[in-house]
């Protein structure tokens, strides 16, 4: 039973059958050892007044090895062995390091505008004037890419919900039309 018509008609699952007979004679001169014995029956009754099920494994232990390249890579490659607290605490740091890293860029590419606002906030002077400039051109290079666009996109719709007219609001907000 397959999708393709080419493929031969197998039996999805045969039912286990004790082979009658050993598949292997033996030798000149040896004796033949029986092959499988009557295997034993389970008793009738195989409830146990003193099991608890709680005791009882639920499910089989899973498959170590299930591929080879895996076998293969654990044996040319052993796990080390689990780190101590400085090494622990060294990859907290690096994973910590990166994701700063990784926001830092993210905010210079897509907030490009904020440092331009900072910069004006700041007392004049050569850094600040540096600074400032500096965020002018990082800014404009940044707005050709189209990187401020989501950006101004997010502050359009804050302007919008902001000035819009909600209902039961006192029109005595400050808004054109109070006056």
């Amino acid at each position: 039973m397959s999708d393709r018509p080419d493929d031969p008609d197998l039996p999805l699952a045969p039912f286990p059958t004790a082979a009658p007979m050993n598949p292997f004679p033996p030798l000149e001169g040896e004796p033949a050892e029986p092959y499988l014995e009557d295997p034993v029956a389970d008793p009738p009754s195989d409830w146990i007044e003193t099991a608890d099920a709680h005791d009882l494994p639920t499910a089989p232990e899973p498959e170590l090895v299930s591929n080879p390249l895996v076998a293969l890579g654990r044996f040319a490659f052993p796990p080390g062995e689990p780190p101590d607290e400085e090494g622990v605490a060294a990859r907290d740091r690096r994973w910590t390091s990166r994701v700063i890293v990784i926001a830092t860029v993210f905010l210079l590419i897509f907030n490009a505008v904020s440092i331009q606002n900072w910069s004006r906030q700041q007392a004049p002077g050569w850094v600040t004037t540096t600074v400032h400039r500096l965020a002018d051109v990082w800014a404009e290079q940044i707005a050709q890419l189209g990187a401020d666009q989501p950006r101004q996109f997010v502050r359009d719709g804050y302007e919008t919900a902001r000035d819009a007219d909600w209902p039961g609001e006192p029109a005595s907000r400050g808004s054109p039309g109070s006056d």
